[in-house]
């Protein structure tokens, strides 16, 4: 069993990466989804910035920390669009992460916004619609593409997927893609599988 932590899109723990979430435990796994906005669900991205701009760093990272503090070495972090923004450091920078999933985000690992190298060794997988005005258009699949040049293909996965829609996972708004994150997830749990059998 791999243990996940889950961090949400900017329109906060909607039901939509609940369910996604449930989705991605299977019967095989355990997925944490901590609530950074403290219950807060924004109906447009707009105002769901608006929450998240509200948040002083400091509560944030409290917040983060709690999320983190119990949960076993060995921990895969993932997250949804905004939510990688914590979990991709957390990825280059915690002890004993053993994995990344990052869904329609993805920071560079040179330049002046990088968090540092990519851990030698460490999985990832990038997940984005080839056209989505935010992913496949502002730097992020580009970011993606640099990452797996560095690291190589045992490494890392960058997996695009045909459409122009944002937050394509949340099965509570209207951008869902049930066949696209139906993939998503057959590809997300064979990393977690290939992780837990380490």
């Amino acid at each position: 069993m791999t243990h996940v932590v889950l961090f949400h899109h900017v329109l906060g723990l909607t039901e939509g990466v609940r369910r996604f979430a449930e989705r991605l435990a299977g019967s095989e796994h355990t997925v944490h989804t901590p609530d950074l906005f403290d219950g807060q669900v924004a109906p447009t991205l707009e105002a769901g910035m608006a929450i998240a701009d509200s948040l002083p760093e400091d509560v944030l990272g409290a917040r983060i920390d709690a999320a983190i503090a119990d949960l076993p070495d060995g921990v895969v972090v993932a997250g949804i669009s905004w939510g990688v923004m914590t979990a991709q450091p957390l990825a280059q920078t915690r002890e004993g992460v053993r994995g990344a999933l990052l869904y329609e985000a993805c920071v560079p690992v040179t330049g002046e916004w990088a968090f540092g190298p990519w851990p030698t060794g460490l999985p990832v997988q990038v997940h984005g619609m080839e056209d989505d005005p935010f992913f496949g258009h502002e730097g992020d699949l580009d970011a993606a593409r640099q990452l797996l040049e560095i690291v190589g293909h045992e490494t890392a996965e960058v997996f695009t997927y045909p459409g122009d829609q944002h937050l394509f996972t949340d099965s509570s708004l209207p951008s869902y893609d049930e066949a696209a994150t139906a993939l998503v997830l057959e590809r997300s749990r064979a990393l977690l599988d290939r992780v837990g059998s380490q």
